[in-house]
């Protein structure tokens, strides 16, 4: 167990007006940090107030993008009590990430204390408006200053926390999604399971295109074959094609994403067939044409879900469920936001109050 030092601030900032939260905008009065020292572990635990951080120019992050993050969210609940949504499973991703980027971790139980204590002090942030909450950020940076090419000898992990509203302007009604055929965004023994700020970076090349050609997000395909579906820039992918729903397996290309978890568990539990095997872009395509295509959507925490209206690739357009949001897409958003927010029972276990 972690034991936190608190030095608070004592000039908190106004709140934003909760109905114009936008996303990652606004920051809370405080952040949380702990120390890794390479022979010592990780040290000194603390809940300060929000302010610029103090690096070296030679630190290793800003040089060799030794760093990785996560995302979860706090909701609050009908009665005004505070939960979270799953965050062991941040905790297990945040492990599998960091020991691909050979970054060190912090314990399921220690990751899960700290965020607990970051919303617990920052609990007036949590916003009560509907479809708002609190994004939280945890991240771990490389802070050694050293211009050679190996493993950092100190670190930092950090939590900042962010009320928000709606990720996309549109809200839930369905997006419009560009598939990437020259781009690739991972391959078989890289990082693309990872959430590293690389990933990221390398794929803004193809949401820029994404943009100038009027779709809000990229498809992106496999990296050997550019054949199979993969991922969304910021999620997951679903497609539900003749009953049965299709995504993308976690073979090393693409993010075990939670809310992706947690949609094939409630597919399972609702009666649904659910496929974990590769799908081909093809084949997608086909299902639209002959009217199979039923549903597409994307899972994630930041936007939960979102419906696919509209997907181009090369010089076909299948428009789905004809620019409407499907059925099984609404009745998983419906879920697991009632879920989190509290206006459903938690009948899968899922929430966990701070």
């Amino acid at each position: 167990m972690l034991d936190i030092r608190y030095e608070l601030t004592q000039q908190k900032k106004d709140k934003p007006d909760p109905q114009k939260l936008g996303f990652g905008v606004h920051y809370t009065d405080h952040m949380f940090i702990v120390d890794h020292t390479e022979g010592i572990g990780w040290h000194d635990a603390r809940i300060v107030p929000y302010a610029p951080l103090q690096l070296d120019p030679a630190a290793m992050t800003l040089h060799y993008a030794m760093e990785s993050f996560e995302g979860l969210k706090a909701y609050r609940q009908p009665d005004g009590s505070i939960r979270l949504f799953r965050p062991d499973k941040n905790a297990e991703r945040m492990i599998n990430t960091n020991r691909r980027m050979c970054l060190p971790a912090l314990p399921v139980e220690d990751f899960v204390q700290a965020v607990k204590a970051i919303v617990k002090t920052e609990e007036d942030w949590v916003p009560s408006e509907e479809g708002t909450s609190l994004y939280i950020r945890p991240f771990v940076i490389a802070t050694e200053p050293h211009l050679g090419v190996r493993t950092s000898k100190t670190h930092q992990f950090l939590i900042i926390c962010s009320p928000v509203g709606a990720y996309y302007s549109t809200g839930i009604n369905p997006v419009k999604i560009f598939v990437e055929d020259e781009y690739t965004r991972a391959t078989p023994g890289g990082t693309g399971f990872t959430k590293c700020g690389g990933n990221y970076a390398a794929s803004l090349i193809s949401q820029v295109k994404a943009h100038e050609l009027g779709y809000e997000q990229t498809l992106w395909l496999d990296g050997v074959e550019h054949k199979y579906v993969e991922e969304v820039g910021s999620m997951n992918c679903f497609f539900k094609i003749g009953g049965t729903v299709y995504t993308a397996p976690c073979t090393g290309t693409v993010l075990p994403g939670v809310t992706r978890m947690s949609c094939i568990e409630l597919l399972k539990k609702w009666g649904y067939a659910v496929s974990e095997e590769r799908l081909a872009i093809a084949d997608v395509m086909k299902a639209s044409q002959d009217g199979r295509l039923e549903e597409v959507f994307g899972t994630g925490t930041a936007a939960v879900i979102s419906p696919v209206g509209e997907l181009r690739f090369e010089d076909q357009v299948a428009y789905i469920n004809d620019g409407r949001i499907g059925e099984v897409t609404h009745r998983l958003y419906d879920t697991i936001t009632g879920i989190q927010w509290g206006t459903l029972p938690d009948d899968m276990g899922w929430t966990t109050g701070i």
